[in-house]
């Protein structure tokens, strides 16, 4: 005696629609209206990170003489190839913050790059320009507007965590806070410091003129 394992045709199709039902609702509806699967349970934070390590040291002989602080708006849209952005894609609209400082290189300066007369009341300095240092992204005051996803997106979401998921958009808001700097003027500002600075210095010390020009030092 045999018997069919079988199913129904009506049981297959009420299988299939439960799991399509199942998808459109872990994708579009929001948490308000169904919990997300990772917040069924109580979750508790805990820093169990070792202590910092000293790698290296290093002396600075660069004096920071201008800071400027910026804000982008970044609008990264990512498209599937043959797919419509319903179902695969995404777009972020982010607002990013920074610094980026500029600074003249002191150490760069030599023994000929500095000349004193006679009778120590006049001195020339010849520096090297201003230079730019890497931009500083904010976190405090970065953040992200919206970000829309498409199906499949959603989807991945909702079983596993990616800490890079905002790694696309920081890192094009820290290029473009660097464009901005570079156009901003900063590195003048930087250098019309720098010499009100050494001149202040230099007269406390009892010189009356105090030259400063930028160049190629060393």
């Amino acid at each position: 005696m045999t018997t069919s394992l079988r199913h129904p045709p009506g049981w297959a199709k009420a299988v299939a629609a439960l799991v399509l039902v199942m998808a459109v609702l872990f994708a579009g509806i929001r948490l308000a209206v169904l919990p997300g699967i990772k917040d069924l349970f109580g979750t508790e934070t805990h820093d169990r990170s070792g202590p910092a390590l000293l790698k290296s040291v290093q002396d600075m002989s660069r004096y920071d003489a201008a800071s400027g602080n910026f804000q982008v708006v970044v609008d990264l849209d990512k498209d599937a190839k043959f797919l419509p952005d319903a179902i695969r894609g995404t777009r972020t609209l982010y607002v990013g913050a920074g610094t980026v400082d500029a600074y003249v290189d002191l150490g760069q300066v030599g023994e000929k790059d500095v000349t004193v007369d006679d009778d120590r009341t006049t001195a020339t300095l010849r520096l090297p320009h201003a230079r730019l240092g890497r931009p500083a992204l904010d976190p405090d005051h970065s953040y992200a507007v919206s970000k829309e996803r498409g199906l499949l997106d959603r989807l991945g979401d909702l079983f596993s965590d990616n800490p890079n998921s905002e790694q696309a958009v920081q890192k094009l808001a820290v290029r473009h806070i660097g464009d901005a700097a570079r156009s901003s003027g900063l590195t003048t500002r930087a250098e019309s410091n720098t010499t009100s600075m050494l001149q202040g210095l230099l007269r406390s010390l009892g010189f009356r003129e105090v030259h400063v020009s930028y160049g190629t030092a060393g």
